[in-house]
């Protein structure tokens, strides 16, 4: 049980995919300007990487060492496409914001690294303590760059106004420059918790 919360806790902070990996920047430059796309896109990406973990992990007795890569993929295809599904037929409206990023889950770094160096070489409990570790680390970080963005971009969050009226938003937070800024301070922040 304290390795299965080892690493969670490791996903989250000690080997956080956006913020310690660098991986998956894709989505959290292009989906981060609304807080809303973004906690769906996180939603997303840790719902695939869930059960990608356990039936990877599941399946890792009997996949051949030569062909686990094409496992992998279809393995992930496959959650992909349901959620891919799930938010065409529940929210077209988000499904047209997050657009080919859900379909880009398939190859995304994480997920397929997390099934080559964790899933496939531990087992379902251990693989989904690591799944939901690195899935709530890459929600909260995606999802904290989105409000950043979003309050400084437009003065909303969730679409709600926030900032008091005659307040000037500043467009570049909305721009990926704006990301790539707001992921510095926050690589700065923890790598200076870290050294504490």
């Amino acid at each position: 049980m304290k390795k299965g919360v080892d690493v969670f806790v490791k996903g989250l902070f000690r080997e956080n995919p956006i913020l310690v990996l660098l991986l998956g920047l894709c989505p959290v430059l292009a989906v981060s300007t609304s807080t809303r796309d973004a906690l769906c896109m996180g939603v997303a990406f840790s719902f695939v990487l869930l059960f990608s973990n356990i039936i990877i992990s599941s399946l890792r007795r009997f996949t051949p060492h030569h062909i686990r890569i094409p496992v992998f993929i279809v393995v992930i295809a496959t959650f992909v496409t349901i959620t891919d599904y799930l938010v065409a037929g529940y929210s077209p409206q988000l499904h047209r914001n997050l657009g080919v990023f859900i379909p880009l889950i398939v190859v995304n770094c994480i997920v397929l690294g997390r099934a080559e160096a964790f899933a496939y070489k531990n087992n379902p409990f251990l693989s989904l303590a690591d799944a939901i570790g690195m899935g709530a680390g890459f929600t909260i970080i995606i999802v904290l760059i989105a409000i950043i963005r979003e309050l400084l971009g437009a003065g909303t969050i969730f679409g709600k106004m926030i900032m008091p009226e005659g307040y000037q938003p500043v467009i570049m937070m909305i721009l990926p420059p704006g990301a790539f800024l707001i992921m510095a301070f926050l690589i700065a922040l923890q790598n200076k918790l870290v050294k504490k």
